[in-house]
């Protein structure tokens, strides 16, 4: 109940507010975040450190400040996301070359497209419906408060995009294929994996990370392309993605190689703007020190 009164009472009409004045709003969050909560400092720093070895402590809150910066941005942004309108998320979020996911449409095919939690990706799965000629699929985790999973759904799918989870993307996959329905299946795959056993090991950011395997599995059950979008921020509240083919027919490469297409990719986008990476996530829990690159 308290969760639904917050979300109407206050967030929507929050929303509702120009995007410049929720960036002023956004400023107060900034300073409480960082020298009052000190927002999971800890994790951050590490994060950092382990992926930054060579940097010095300076340049390491430098970032960290910035990521602060970028999270509380990115806030309210998540935030104007319950009421922006189609012309205006279109007029702020833009492809710069939809010819190259739109050309698989064409030939009747769906497409893989796999990117991480790096600059905005919630105007993503809102806007993803209307990027590209596909049906726009968003997999996603599940929220632990379900009152608020229903609502946020609720905001993100409303123009047009399908939110799926891990307990139903295998069967909402298999009616689109099955039925002949180029669709467009947004997989953030930098997520930390839930069985350590079951996953992709690659050299990441100076670490051996576990990579969740399910782009490349749902490729080469559906032989689909999969392609990688970059995120970018080219000013506050305007975004340009990029996409680019990893690979057209998973069928012709050896096991692994999409996965590790798609880790130096995702390495490339952090080092090249690292602050608007989500470094506040314990993406590191499992240790992977003595496992083998490749996959587990």
């Amino acid at each position: 109940m308290l969760t639904r009164i917050a979300f109407y009472l206050i967030f929507y009409p929050l929303s509702i507010l120009p995007l410049f004045s929720l960036y002023a709003l956004s400023y107060p969050l900034y300073l409480i975040l960082r020298y009052v909560l000190r927002y999971r400092k800890q994790i951050i720093d590490t994060n950092l450190k382990k992926s930054f070895p060579e940097l010095d402590v300076l340049t390491i809150k430098k970032l960290r400040t910035e990521f602060y910066s970028h999270l509380t941005q990115l806030g309210v942004e998540m935030l104007k996301m319950i009421s922006m309108s189609r012309k205006n998320v279109m007029r702020r979020y833009h492809c710069s070359n939809p010819e190259v996911v739109n050309r698989f449409f064409d030939e009747g095919k769906s497409v893989i497209l796999t990117s991480s939690h790096y600059n905005n990706w919630e105007w993503m799965v809102l806007s993803l419906d209307m990027q590209f000629k596909h049906y726009g699929i968003g997999v996603g985790a599940h929220n632990t408060n379900k009152v608020f999973e229903k609502l946020i759904n609720r905001a993100r799918t409303r123009y047009g995009t399908q939110v799926v989870f891990h307990d139903n993307v295998r069967e909402v996959m298999a009616y689109h294929e099955d039925n002949h329905i180029p669709a467009a299946y947004m997989i953030l795959a930098d997520q930390n994996p839930s069985n350590p056993k079951r996953c992709y090991v690659a050299n990441f950011l100076n670490q051996k990370t576990g990579f969740i395997r399910g782009s490349e599995g749902f490729a080469r059950k559906y032989d689909l392309p999969v392609l990688y979008y970059k995120v970018i921020k080219e000013r506050w509240g305007h975004y340009r993605i990029d996409v680019e083919v990893i690979c057209e027919k998973p069928s012709e490469l050896p096991d692994g190689a999409i996965m590790q297409r798609y880790t130096e990719l995702l390495e490339e986008t952090i080092k090249s703007n690292p602050p608007y990476w989500l470094w506040s996530h314990r993406r590191w829990k499992h240790n992977f020190d003595d496992a083998k690159i490749g996959n587990q």
